[in-house]
């Protein structure tokens, strides 16, 4: 399984935060720190948010933070989250048009794996992948 890079960006903007979770960081901050797209790490917070496990605030100090503490954000849930848009397969997405959908043999062999994917992820959380950059 490929994650996009949109759930990639999530998950470093939240290993980041993990490492020092009592201070607010800025999309043009972690933009420059990654070498991303401000615009794009801008729309990976505000999604970050909408799904609960990022606060936001706006004006001077403000920046975005951890909602909850990260040993309580299961990776698997963020991972789901993040590519809920993004059809493993043709066959997932609405509007299917494969060919072999009536008697295709496959999809739920690709569905069990999804699950277990997720499952396997939810075995751990934020708090397994804390990362806090070298001094320097």
């Amino acid at each position: 399984m490929r994650l996009t890079s949109f759930t990639d960006y999530g998950l470093r903007v939240l290993m980041r935060m993990a490492g020092d979770p009592s201070r607010a960081f800025t999309a043009a901050e972690l933009a420059t720190e990654f070498r991303v797209s401000r615009n794009h790490l801008a729309k990976v917070i505000s999604a970050l948010a909408a799904a609960g496990v990022l606060k936001t605030r706006r004006g001077g100090g403000g920046g975005a933070v951890l909602a909850r503490a990260p040993a309580e954000i299961r990776l698997g849930d963020v991972v789901q989250r993040l590519e809920a848009d993004q059809a493993m397969v043709e066959c997932f997405a609405a509007g299917n048009a494969c060919t072999l959908t009536p008697d295709c043999r496959l999809k739920a062999r690709l569905a069990h794996a999804e699950t277990a994917f997720i499952a396997d992820l939810n075995r751990g959380t934020l708090a397994d992948c804390i990362y806090r950059p070298a001094p320097g």
